[in-house]
């Protein structure tokens, strides 16, 4: 299940909630894909769709699309609302690693 995967995983993860009708959640995709290599490993990438997994989204507050929840240990330890660059994501998460 989505909890034990994130309660479970030995490197934080980034979980992207989007929606396939969302345009910012569409350029946030490729986005993720540059800094999932970038950060090689040292990071898991997961997405949520919002459409299909709705109870997950409400569980986690979700409110506006796209939003990133980095989850560390099983916490929740930050949260983007809207998109951002790879470099400024990259950043934000380096220091959880």
């Amino acid at each position: 299940s989505f909890e034990d995967a994130i309660a479970n995983s030995d490197v934080p993860i980034l979980v992207d909630f989007y929606a396939t009708w969302c345009g910012p959640c569409q350029m946030m995709s490729k986005i993720l894909e540059r800094v999932n290599i970038e950060l090689n490993g040292q990071i898991r990438v997961m997405k949520i769709d919002t459409d299909r997994y709705p109870q997950i989204a409400s569980s986690h507050q979700i409110q506006a699309l796209p939003t990133l929840v980095l989850f560390k240990g099983g916490q929740s330890v930050d949260r983007i609302e809207g998109v951002l660059q790879a470099e400024q994501l990259i950043d934000r998460i380096g220091q959880f690693l």
